[in-house]
């Protein structure tokens, strides 16, 4: 058998293994990119290598092929060398983001997965990855990232299971002293700024707020439990702004139009989740999106000099209209 369909044969088991009711052809055809026949032949070789595999029919009368997971030969083929790599980048990544907990979680996936293996696979795996890791190492979030404190992050992964109340020493700038505030968390927000967004008990509106990590100077979590929101999705409401400020009065329809120099880099960036794109007769690129923010696109907005022009709202047209240059060397 040739080298390449023996790493898929090994590839198709893990996956008859990993799916509580196996594989099916259509499945096949499309992880592999196979045609039906191709597909017949590769659970006909799945049969002859692995004795072991059962063949069951779903609700749908489709044919499955599930394979014990104690299967020796598919335990001495657990990991491989990219995939070590590629966790051990997510570490580093988690590490540098100041996200401990999925340091801790990942760290612990990665050590289990290589007790799996035969002591020799996984020094060679290791080692592989390693090699990997100096070759894509640059693999990270560059840029500068206010700072807080590391243990807060795992803190809040814990009350946001449950969920828990939880009570913070919180500093603003117009407080002469921190205050203590019992919230109800929802969720984190990440960006040169992280925030934790939560409810504050003590308000009466009962709308979330934003909370800078970098302002909580103590926190713990409570016993007492809350309900959150069931209708709360952190993606929607990211969405609602441009980076990670949200002010309801600001939130509305934006409009940017890039010049026709520009329209190429700007079709690679990704504005916002719910971007709408026109490409102008003239070569330029129009993109609109509803958000709030204006400060912080603002501050993007800077970075493509007089290549972009604000055509909504009119509030951010006055705001960056003097900031507009011409000399800056380069595009984002």
């Amino acid at each position: 058998m040739p080298f390449a369909k023996a790493l898929d044969l090994l590839r198709l088991a893990n996956m008859a293994a990993a799916r509580h009711m196996g594989v099916s052809l259509p499945e096949i055809e499309a992880e592999f990119g196979v045609n039906r026949r191709t597909a017949q032949r590769m659970t006909r070789a799945l049969e002859t290598v692995f004795p072991d595999i059962e063949i069951l029919t779903d609700e749908d009368r489709r044919r499955r092929w599930r394979l014990r997971t104690d299967s020796r030969l598919l335990h001495r083929h657990v990991l491989r060398d990219s995939e070590l790599a590629a966790l051990e980048m997510a570490i580093q990544r988690a590490g540098r983001d100041g996200a401990t907990h999925d340091v801790a979680a990942l760290s612990s996936l990665r050590d289990r997965l290589l007790g799996t293996m035969p002591a020799p696979a996984a020094r060679r795996a290791e080692a592989d990855a390693e090699a990997l890791l100096e070759a894509q190492g640059w693999a990270c979030r560059p840029g500068p990232v206010a700072r807080h404190d590391p243990g807060l992050l795992p803190l809040i992964a814990e009350a946001l299971k449950a969920p828990h109340v939880m009570t913070i020493r919180y500093r603003t700038p117009d407080d002469a002293q921190p205050r203590i505030r019992r919230i109800e968390p929802h969720g984190v927000l990440f960006g040169v700024r992280r925030y934790l967004v939560a409810r504050d008990t003590a308000a009466r509106d009962g709308r979330l707020r934003h909370f800078r990590l970098d302002r909580i100077e103590e926190a713990r979590i409570e016993a007492e439990r809350f309900v959150r929101d069931p209708a709360f999705r952190i993606e929607e409401h990211a969405a609602r702004a441009f980076g990670s400020w949200h002010d309801p009065a600001e939130y509305g329809p934006v409009v940017w139009r890039f010049a026709p120099e520009a329209a190429e880099t700007a079709r690679e960036f990704l504005f916002h989740p719910h971007q709408q794109t026109t490409d102008e007769a003239d070569g330029s690129l129009t993109v609109r999106f509803t958000a709030g923010g204006w400060l912080e696109m603002a501050w993007h907005l800077y970075q493509w000099g007089d290549a972009v022009e604000v055509l909504e709202p009119e509030p951010l047209r006055r705001l960056v209209e003097g900031y507009r240059r011409r000399d800056l060397p380069a595009l984002p």
